[in-house]
């Protein structure tokens, strides 16, 4: 690995360990819970109808009695609440490609369907900060889980990614020095893991959460260091989007903040991901 591989590999590991060491059984924040935000004035607002969808637990779906629930759904609920303007408020399920063109046409007025931000959009919409930031995560067999990844020891076997991904293209740029081996998809990359084809794979840090918890992955796995962030790979991470020159987003930020605070953000990442995520 070349100097400027190393000094990569170095830039990511001090912005990404106090972060995660600062709350790690919550999600990573991207602003202080500290500062102040004031509340701007939406008394003039006759409603908030927030827009989601329907497929794309546990951020979105529909539980046992036909119910719309979820991550996003229950925080949309508790900032109601936080702004205290829950009597407005109203949430509505729509395919997830109709989203934009319904804030358009002022067929809703917030979407919290995990969009994700493009500048092409921040030229169109607000958007909130961000109240849940992606993370990549290398995943390994038990026998190697828990080690701390250097470029030496990652270097000594192969990790699986998928090809032509933002995770493929992080990977390249932090850790050169590895021997990537690229499958068409995350389940053809899963099982390979399995099977002991590869040693590790990298990829979204949520989805192999998720799998590794799950009856297929049958207690094989667990994540060896990190977690690893780039903004300019994950994108910002998740927001909630309104029209421009509307005080909706600014509302929202308040009410992040508040939830930050008072610990309800917290609680709603315990209730629906699984330990070890952060």
């Amino acid at each position: 690995m070349g100097i400027m591989g190393f000094l990569l590999f170095l830039l990511l590991a001090i912005h990404v360990d106090p972060a995660r060491a600062a709350d790690s059984h919550g999600p990573l924040l991207t602003f202080d819970k500290r500062e102040h935000r004031a509340m701007p004035d939406i008394s003039n607002v006759p409603r908030i109808r927030f827009l989601t969808t329907l497929d794309f637990p546990p951020f979105e779906f529909l539980d046992a009695e036909g119910r719309l629930s979820g991550f996003n759904v229950d925080l949309a609920r508790e900032l109601c609440e936080t702004l205290g303007v829950t009597a407005k408020c109203q949430i509505q399920a729509l395919p997830f490609d109709e989203l934009q063109t319904a804030l358009e046409n002022r067929a809703g007025d917030a979407v919290i369907a995990g969009i994700s931000v493009t500048p092409d959009l921040r030229t169109k919409f607000d958007f909130s900060r961000p109240y849940l930031q992606l993370s990549a995560r290398f995943l390994s067999m038990k026998k190697a889980a828990g080690e701390a990844v250097t470029p030496m020891k990652l270097a000594a076997g192969k990790v699986g990614v998928v090809k032509d991904t933002a995770h493929q293209a992080m990977l390249k740029a932090y850790f050169p020095n590895l021997n990537p081996v690229l499958y068409d998809d995350r389940a053809a990359m899963l099982k390979a893991l399995k099977a002991g084809e590869v040693d590790t794979v990298f990829g979204e840090g949520l989805a192999l959460a998720f799998w590794s918890a799950s009856g297929e992955a049958d207690n094989c796995c667990a994540f060896r260091g990190g977690p690893f962030y780039s903004g300019h790979f994950l994108g910002e991470g998740m927001t909630i989007m309104t029209r421009p020159d509307e005080p909706l987003a600014a509302a929202f930020d308040h009410g992040l903040l508040e939830l930050a605070r008072s610990g309800k953000l917290n609680e709603l990442f315990v209730k629906y991901f699984p330990p070890g995520l952060y």
